[in-house]
């Protein structure tokens, strides 16, 4: 009890730091530590789809040294083949004694699998520590796996009177240095980042990831009729245009551009944003940044799309019934129908205010659907599935 209830915690958020670090979509971020009393061996994390998991990276750096010795793992270790070997073999034949997991499998068709190889084959195995941060850790790759949908997370930067623009259409700057670092910061932990054409025509944004280090991710315009001009800073490197109908001329000189285009027909001309993403979770993407603007905000929250809301809040009032709400689409009629946020965190950035929170827990939760083990394949596109 003296291991379970000191040691491996601690171990285990090693384990937990080494996968933060990398962002292998459309596989789940995995991290793995060898040790031995308490003592590290070797930490292994999982770097990208194709290359090999966690487990297998932390007990190849062990070498002989992982015989008899415990591992910590993030995630239940795969028992199925993919593009790799399952996790389970390379785990028996290390000669492992324990072997300690963060959280289970979020697959119904797989979940336990991993954990049920192991103890056949005479491992000891101890869950569920430090499940909670451990689910947290890869709830992108579960939300793909229960709805075939990416995690959505909304970004707002407003005034305190909840506008982003005033009544002339100027944005800039809203938020301070600090704040704005932080939204570079969200944009690099994403896979893609999402705006409005009407976005697009007003500032003219290159949706990278520049105030810090780390990957710009893919870029998605919702253009219902292809507006977006070819020489949009947006376009530069290529982006994905989630569009619903547009004249064929349009559509094949933004292709032959470099563009990728997905069709997404919804009510009244509109894009069908439910579709536009589950296609992007085909391509795999496992998580969204929605940054703009009002009108892409409101109709996200409308359809019950978003997940987790995080606003930087600038001690500025605007005013006037002109500015630019943050917030737009239908709403809601009655206060007590009101989007409301959980587990609230609040963050001072320089002179502003960062409030995060989520709509729907993290971990595995219910699953409507049964869906295929990771490393399966479906028709039709990329099964978001560990591989």
């Amino acid at each position: 009890m003296k291991r379970l209830g000191q040691i491996d915690p601690r171990l285990m958020r090693v384990a937990l730091a080494a996968a933060r670090r990398h962002r292998p979509s459309p596989n789940p971020r995995v991290g793995a530590v060898v040790a031995k009393r308490g003592e590290v061996i070797a930490v292994g994390a999982h770097r990208r789809a194709g290359e090999d998991h966690a487990e297998v990276v932390a007990l190849e750096r062990a070498g002989g040294a992982a015989r008899g010795a415990d591992l910590y793992v993030t995630l239940e270790p795969c028992n199925h083949w993919g593009l790799t070997a399952p996790c389970t073999d390379a785990i028996v034949a290390a000669g492992v004694e324990r072997v300690v997991i963060g959280c289970r499998d979020p697959n119904p068709n797989v979940r336990g699998g991993g954990a049920t190889h192991l103890r056949k084959a005479g491992i000891e195995v101890v869950e569920s520590v430090c499940e909670a941060e451990a689910a947290e850790l890869v709830e992108d790759f579960t939300k793909a796996v229960r709805d075939r949908l990416p995690l959505v997370t909304l970004k707002l930067a407003e005034t305190l009177d909840g506008r982003i623009a005033t009544r002339t259409g100027d944005a800039r700057w809203i938020t301070g240095p600090e704040a704005r670092r932080e939204a570079h910061r969200l944009r690099a932990a994403h896979d893609a980042i999402l705006v409005g054409v009407g976005t697009v025509l007003a500032d003219d944004p290159a949706l990278t990831t520049r105030l810090v280090s780390g990957p710009s991710p893919v870029r998605v315009v919702v253009d219902s009729r292809l507006r977006t001009p070819l020489d949009a800073a947006v376009l530069r490197g290529g982006a994905t245009i989630a569009y619903s109908s547009a004249p064929s001329t349009r559509v094949k000189r933004l292709e032959a551009a470099g563009m990728r285009l997905i069709r997404c027909p919804g009510r009244s001309g509109r894009v069908d944003l439910r579709l536009a993403l589950s296609k992007l979770a085909l391509s795999g993407v496992l998580s969204v940044l929605v940054e703009g603007g009002g009108e892409i905000a409101g109709s996200m929250l409308d359809a019950g799309l978003v997940d987790r809301v995080v606003v930087f809040v600038s001690p500025r009032i605007v005013g006037g019934a002109d500015a630019v709400a943050a917030v737009a689409g239908r709403g809601v009629a009655r206060l007590a129908d009101a989007h409301r946020l959980a587990g609230v965190r609040i963050r001072r950035l320089g002179d502003d205010l960062m409030v995060a929170g989520r709509f729907n827990s993290p971990g595995p939760g219910p699953h409507r659907r049964r869906t295929p083990g990771r490393g399966a394949t479906r028709r039709g596109g990329s099964d978001p599935a560990r591989t």
